[in-house]
Protein backbone atom coordinates (compact mmCIF):
# COMPACT_ATOMS: atom_id res chain seq x y z
CA UNK A 1 0.00 0.00 0.00
CA UNK A 2 2.14 2.53 1.16
CA UNK A 3 5.64 2.69 -0.04
CA UNK A 4 6.96 2.85 3.78
CA UNK A 5 6.08 3.66 7.36
CA UNK A 6 7.73 5.63 10.11
CA UNK A 7 6.80 7.53 13.38
CA UNK A 8 8.13 10.72 15.19
CA UNK A 9 7.75 11.64 18.81
CA UNK A 10 5.27 14.45 19.79
CA UNK A 11 6.89 17.74 21.02
CA UNK A 12 3.28 17.79 22.80
CA UNK A 13 3.52 14.96 25.19
CA UNK A 14 5.87 12.48 23.27
CA UNK A 15 3.07 10.44 21.98
CA UNK A 16 4.54 8.24 18.96
CA UNK A 17 2.74 9.49 15.92
CA UNK A 18 2.66 7.05 12.87
CA UNK A 19 3.54 8.05 9.52
CA UNK A 20 3.33 6.95 6.01
CA UNK A 21 4.94 8.02 3.12
CA UNK A 22 4.39 7.67 -0.76
CA UNK A 23 7.07 8.51 -2.96
CA UNK A 24 7.34 6.95 -6.32
CA UNK A 25 7.84 9.63 -8.32
CA UNK A 26 9.01 9.24 -12.13
CA UNK A 27 12.23 12.07 -12.10
CA UNK A 28 12.55 15.01 -9.64
CA UNK A 29 9.72 15.77 -7.52
CA UNK A 30 7.77 19.00 -8.56
CA UNK A 31 6.36 19.09 -4.55
CA UNK A 32 5.73 17.38 -1.20
CA UNK A 33 2.34 17.12 -0.36
CA UNK A 34 1.44 16.37 3.85
CA UNK A 35 -2.25 14.73 4.11
CA UNK A 36 -4.01 15.15 7.66
CA UNK A 37 -7.08 12.47 7.44
CA UNK A 38 -10.45 12.92 9.11
CA UNK A 39 -12.12 11.92 12.57
CA UNK A 40 -12.74 8.08 12.90
CA UNK A 41 -10.32 7.08 9.73
CA UNK A 42 -6.38 6.42 9.43
CA UNK A 43 -3.35 7.79 6.96
CA UNK A 44 -3.33 4.30 4.67
CA UNK A 45 -7.23 5.35 3.47
CA UNK A 46 -5.29 8.01 1.38
CA UNK A 47 -3.66 5.73 -0.69
CA UNK A 48 -5.80 6.14 -4.32
CA UNK A 49 -5.09 10.23 -3.67
CA UNK A 50 -1.79 9.44 -2.64
CA UNK A 51 -0.98 7.27 -5.82
CA UNK A 52 -2.06 9.83 -7.86
CA UNK A 53 -0.50 12.82 -6.81
CA UNK A 54 2.75 10.78 -6.89
CA UNK A 55 1.81 10.20 -10.68
CA UNK A 56 1.60 14.29 -10.97
CA UNK A 57 4.68 14.17 -9.43
CA UNK A 58 4.24 15.49 -5.83
CA UNK A 59 6.22 12.97 -2.79
CA UNK A 60 3.17 12.26 -0.30
CA UNK A 61 3.30 12.11 3.57
CA UNK A 62 0.36 11.37 5.68
CA UNK A 63 0.09 10.28 10.00
CA UNK A 64 -2.52 8.39 12.28
CA UNK A 65 -3.52 11.19 14.14
CA UNK A 66 -3.18 10.71 18.03
CA UNK A 67 -6.32 8.46 19.03
CA UNK A 68 -6.64 7.13 15.41
CA UNK A 69 -4.52 3.84 13.50
CA UNK A 70 -1.59 2.98 14.19
CA UNK A 71 -1.01 5.91 16.27
CA UNK A 72 -3.86 4.57 18.78
CA UNK A 73 -2.10 1.26 19.47
CA UNK A 74 -5.51 0.08 19.87
CA UNK A 75 -7.03 3.15 22.10
CA UNK A 76 -9.13 4.45 19.25
CA UNK A 77 -10.22 7.87 20.47
CA UNK A 78 -7.65 8.56 23.03
CA UNK A 79 -5.93 11.89 22.19
CA UNK A 80 -3.31 11.55 24.81
CA UNK A 81 -2.52 13.80 27.36
CA UNK A 82 -2.46 17.51 24.73
CA UNK A 83 -5.63 16.47 23.36
CA UNK A 84 -6.68 18.05 19.93
CA UNK A 85 -4.38 21.04 20.94
CA UNK A 86 -1.92 18.18 20.66
CA UNK A 87 -2.85 17.33 17.36
CA UNK A 88 -2.46 20.67 16.06
CA UNK A 89 0.34 20.97 17.12
CA UNK A 90 1.47 17.73 15.79
CA UNK A 91 0.53 19.09 12.27
CA UNK A 92 3.14 21.78 12.72
CA UNK A 93 5.78 19.73 13.75
CA UNK A 94 5.44 17.60 11.03
CA UNK A 95 4.89 19.72 8.51
CA UNK A 96 8.33 21.28 9.69
CA UNK A 97 9.97 18.29 9.42
CA UNK A 98 9.02 17.93 6.00
CA UNK A 99 9.62 21.72 4.74
CA UNK A 100 13.48 20.97 6.07
CA UNK A 101 13.63 17.07 4.63
CA UNK A 102 12.63 18.71 1.10
CA UNK A 103 14.29 21.39 0.85
CA UNK A 104 13.05 23.94 -2.03
CA UNK A 105 10.70 21.87 -3.17
CA UNK A 106 6.98 23.22 -2.21
CA UNK A 107 4.79 21.81 0.64
CA UNK A 108 1.20 21.55 0.56
CA UNK A 109 -1.21 20.59 2.94
CA UNK A 110 -4.12 18.61 2.50
CA UNK A 111 -6.46 18.30 5.19
CA UNK A 112 -9.96 16.32 5.60
CA UNK A 113 -12.80 17.26 7.86
CA UNK A 114 -10.91 16.78 11.82
CA UNK A 115 -8.00 17.38 9.87
CA UNK A 116 -9.37 20.55 8.22
CA UNK A 117 -10.26 22.27 11.62
CA UNK A 118 -6.46 21.50 12.31
CA UNK A 119 -5.50 23.13 9.36
CA UNK A 120 -7.26 26.59 10.03
CA UNK A 121 -6.08 26.27 13.53
CA UNK A 122 -2.36 25.68 12.31
CA UNK A 123 -2.13 28.01 9.61
CA UNK A 124 -3.16 30.88 12.00
CA UNK A 125 1.32 30.50 13.86
CA UNK A 126 2.44 28.43 11.41
CA UNK A 127 1.46 29.60 7.87
CA UNK A 128 5.00 29.98 6.60
CA UNK A 129 5.46 26.30 7.01
CA UNK A 130 3.31 25.51 3.76
CA UNK A 131 3.01 26.43 0.22
CA UNK A 132 -0.47 26.21 -0.03
CA UNK A 133 -3.25 24.73 2.05
CA UNK A 134 -6.44 22.37 0.67
CA UNK A 135 -9.14 21.94 3.21
CA UNK A 136 -11.75 19.21 2.45
CA UNK A 137 -14.76 18.31 4.11
CA UNK A 138 -14.37 21.35 6.39
CA UNK A 139 -16.55 24.33 7.51
CA UNK A 140 -17.15 27.29 9.79
CA UNK A 141 -16.52 25.56 12.64
CA UNK A 142 -18.58 28.02 15.15
CA UNK A 143 -21.56 27.70 12.88
CA UNK A 144 -21.33 24.09 12.86
CA UNK A 145 -21.09 23.65 16.63
CA UNK A 146 -23.90 26.45 16.96
CA UNK A 147 -26.26 24.64 14.49
CA UNK A 148 -25.67 21.30 16.90
CA UNK A 149 -26.13 22.49 19.92
CA UNK A 150 -29.70 23.54 18.80
CA UNK A 151 -30.44 19.92 17.71
CA UNK A 152 -33.74 18.51 19.38
CA UNK A 153 -32.50 16.72 22.28
CA UNK A 154 -33.52 13.39 20.71
CA UNK A 155 -31.69 13.82 18.16
CA UNK A 156 -28.38 11.26 16.97
CA UNK A 157 -25.04 11.30 18.27
CA UNK A 158 -21.49 10.58 17.28
CA UNK A 159 -20.72 10.55 13.33
CA UNK A 160 -23.81 9.06 13.00
CA UNK A 161 -25.66 12.31 13.42
CA UNK A 162 -24.33 13.30 10.41
CA UNK A 163 -26.58 10.72 8.56
CA UNK A 164 -29.91 12.70 8.67
CA UNK A 165 -31.62 13.54 5.35
CA UNK A 166 -29.40 10.88 3.98
CA UNK A 167 -31.23 6.75 3.61
CA UNK A 168 -29.88 4.64 6.46
CA UNK A 169 -28.74 1.72 4.78
CA UNK A 170 -25.45 1.34 7.10
CA UNK A 171 -25.89 5.01 8.73
CA UNK A 172 -22.91 6.09 6.98
CA UNK A 173 -24.45 6.89 4.08
CA UNK A 174 -23.72 11.25 4.66
CA UNK A 175 -19.96 10.69 3.16
CA UNK A 176 -20.41 9.23 0.12
CA UNK A 177 -23.13 8.60 -2.91
CA UNK A 178 -20.88 5.45 -3.73
CA UNK A 179 -22.28 2.69 -1.68
CA UNK A 180 -18.90 0.45 -2.09
CA UNK A 181 -16.81 3.03 -0.55
CA UNK A 182 -19.30 3.84 2.13
CA UNK A 183 -18.78 -0.21 3.06
CA UNK A 184 -15.21 -0.42 3.03
CA UNK A 185 -15.66 2.14 5.55
CA UNK A 186 -18.00 0.42 7.31
CA UNK A 187 -16.21 -2.70 7.57
CA UNK A 188 -13.02 -1.40 8.32
CA UNK A 189 -12.02 -1.76 12.13
CA UNK A 190 -10.31 1.74 11.84
CA UNK A 191 -12.74 3.49 10.84
CA UNK A 192 -16.48 4.50 12.32
CA UNK A 193 -15.75 3.93 15.94
CA UNK A 194 -17.88 5.64 18.82
CA UNK A 195 -16.28 9.37 19.12
CA UNK A 196 -16.03 9.70 22.63
CA UNK A 197 -18.12 12.86 24.20
CA UNK A 198 -15.04 14.54 25.24
CA UNK A 199 -13.10 14.49 21.73
CA UNK A 200 -15.80 15.73 20.20
CA UNK A 201 -15.76 18.73 22.48
CA UNK A 202 -12.34 19.29 21.92
CA UNK A 203 -12.22 19.51 18.85
CA UNK A 204 -14.55 21.80 18.87
CA UNK A 205 -13.25 24.36 21.07
CA UNK A 206 -10.85 25.77 18.67
CA UNK A 207 -14.19 27.44 17.31
CA UNK A 208 -14.04 30.89 18.42
CA UNK A 209 -10.20 31.50 17.00
CA UNK A 210 -10.83 30.30 13.88
CA UNK A 211 -13.91 32.78 13.24
CA UNK A 212 -11.89 35.36 14.92
CA UNK A 213 -11.07 38.36 12.59
CA UNK A 214 -8.44 39.45 14.31
CA UNK A 215 -6.40 36.00 14.32
CA UNK A 216 -7.40 35.59 10.99
CA UNK A 217 -5.49 38.77 10.26
CA UNK A 218 -2.26 37.20 11.48
CA UNK A 219 -2.19 34.65 8.73
CA UNK A 220 0.18 35.59 5.90
CA UNK A 221 -1.93 37.11 3.28
CA UNK A 222 -0.04 35.25 0.08
CA UNK A 223 -1.23 31.82 1.71
CA UNK A 224 -2.94 29.85 -1.66
CA UNK A 225 -6.00 28.65 -0.07
CA UNK A 226 -8.05 25.79 -1.50
CA UNK A 227 -11.51 24.65 -0.09
CA UNK A 228 -13.19 22.10 -1.51
CA UNK A 229 -16.81 20.57 -0.47
CA UNK A 230 -19.85 19.14 -1.82
CA UNK A 231 -22.52 20.98 -1.56
CA UNK A 232 -24.69 18.12 0.17
CA UNK A 233 -22.14 17.21 2.97
CA UNK A 234 -23.76 18.02 6.37
CA UNK A 235 -21.19 20.07 7.53
CA UNK A 236 -21.27 21.94 4.56
CA UNK A 237 -24.46 23.48 5.65
CA UNK A 238 -25.82 23.74 1.72
CA UNK A 239 -22.70 25.23 0.83
CA UNK A 240 -23.40 28.23 2.92
CA UNK A 241 -20.79 27.46 5.41
CA UNK A 242 -18.24 26.74 2.91
CA UNK A 243 -18.69 29.88 1.36
CA UNK A 244 -18.90 31.91 4.88
CA UNK A 245 -14.94 30.05 5.49
CA UNK A 246 -13.78 31.50 1.92
CA UNK A 247 -15.34 34.79 2.89
CA UNK A 248 -13.64 35.37 6.58
CA UNK A 249 -10.25 33.92 4.85
CA UNK A 250 -10.62 36.74 2.14
CA UNK A 251 -12.05 39.38 4.20
CA UNK A 252 -8.55 38.57 6.08
CA UNK A 253 -6.77 39.98 3.46
CA UNK A 254 -5.72 36.75 1.94
CA UNK A 255 -5.40 37.32 -1.54
CA UNK A 256 -5.78 33.69 -3.17
CA UNK A 257 -8.81 32.28 -1.81
CA UNK A 258 -10.72 29.17 -3.97
CA UNK A 259 -13.88 27.88 -3.27
CA UNK A 260 -14.97 24.91 -4.82
CA UNK A 261 -18.36 23.18 -4.41
CA UNK A 262 -19.49 20.20 -5.90
CA UNK A 263 -23.10 19.41 -6.71
CA UNK A 264 -24.95 16.38 -4.92
CA UNK A 265 -21.20 14.93 -3.36
CA UNK A 266 -21.31 14.16 0.29
CA UNK A 267 -18.34 14.58 2.80
CA UNK A 268 -15.61 12.24 0.95
CA UNK A 269 -14.74 13.68 -1.91
CA UNK A 270 -11.94 11.81 -2.38
CA UNK A 271 -14.00 8.72 -2.26
CA UNK A 272 -17.18 10.04 -4.14
CA UNK A 273 -18.59 9.12 -7.35
CA UNK A 274 -17.17 12.05 -9.13
CA UNK A 275 -13.80 11.33 -6.98
CA UNK A 276 -11.94 11.69 -10.74
CA UNK A 277 -13.45 14.61 -11.36
CA UNK A 278 -12.11 16.00 -8.00
CA UNK A 279 -8.83 14.69 -7.81
CA UNK A 280 -8.30 16.15 -11.19
CA UNK A 281 -9.10 19.76 -9.74
CA UNK A 282 -7.02 19.23 -6.52
CA UNK A 283 -4.05 18.36 -8.73
CA UNK A 284 -4.10 20.88 -11.30
CA UNK A 285 -4.45 24.04 -8.42
CA UNK A 286 -1.16 22.04 -7.40
CA UNK A 287 0.37 21.81 -10.13
CA UNK A 288 -0.56 25.75 -10.62
CA UNK A 289 0.76 26.89 -7.16
CA UNK A 290 4.08 24.47 -6.93
CA UNK A 291 5.36 26.42 -10.59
Amino acid sequence: MSTSTSSFLSNADDTRVATYTWADVAGTPVGVVQIAHGLAEHGERYDRFAKALNAAGFVVHAVDHRGHGRTADGRLGDFGTAGFDGLIADMAQFGAVLRAQHGRLPLFLFAHSMGSFAAQAAIIDHAATWSGVVLSGSTALDMLVAAMANAPADAPKGLEAFNAGFEHRTGYEWLSRDNTEVDAYVANPWCGWDVPEEVIASLFAPAPRLADPARLAGIRRDLPILIASGDADPLAGGGALIQLLGKRYRDAGISDVTVKLYPAARHEILNETNRDEVTADILAWLRAHAA
